[in-house]
């Protein structure tokens, strides 16, 4: 599976942004996915999944403002609303199997991710 990203950019405090990762090379109806982002400096961590049966689940911190999709295609979304400068990073589309959500919970996650895509870079100002 390879997995392209898009949709990053700048935006002020409080704005909007909606990024979209297009997947190829072969998902079915067992594909889950969801988006983590990196910070500079700091550990990549998990900020939403999706599972194969369009349940989702996002993290405490955006909890509220940002929601994560998919459509038949595959092609995941994540619209994230009311962003803060605490949201500046790079954020990284990634694919998985059945269950993506437990993702959220364990922090060596990315481990067990079956494709990542490059990334976007997302920066908020104030």
């Amino acid at each position: 599976v390879q997995l392209v990203e898009s949709g990053g950019g700048s935006v002020q405090v409080g704005g909007s942004l909606k990024l979209s990762c297009v997947a190829s090379g072969g998902t079915g109806s067992d594909y889950c996915g969801g988006w983590f982002r990196q910070a500079s400096g700091k550990e990549r961590e998990a900020v939403a999944a999706i599972d194969s049966d369009g349940s989702w689940t996002v993290a405490d911190s955006v909890k509220g403002r940002f929601t994560i999709s998919k459509d038949k295609a595959n092609t995941l979304y994540l619209q994230m609303d009311s962003l803060k400068p605490e949201d500046t990073a790079k954020y990284y589309c990634a694919a998985g199997k059945e269950d993506c959500g437990w993702w959220l919970s364990d922090s060596r996650a990315g481990d067990a991710v079956d494709a990542w895509g490059q990334g976007t870079l997302v920066t908020v100002s104030s």
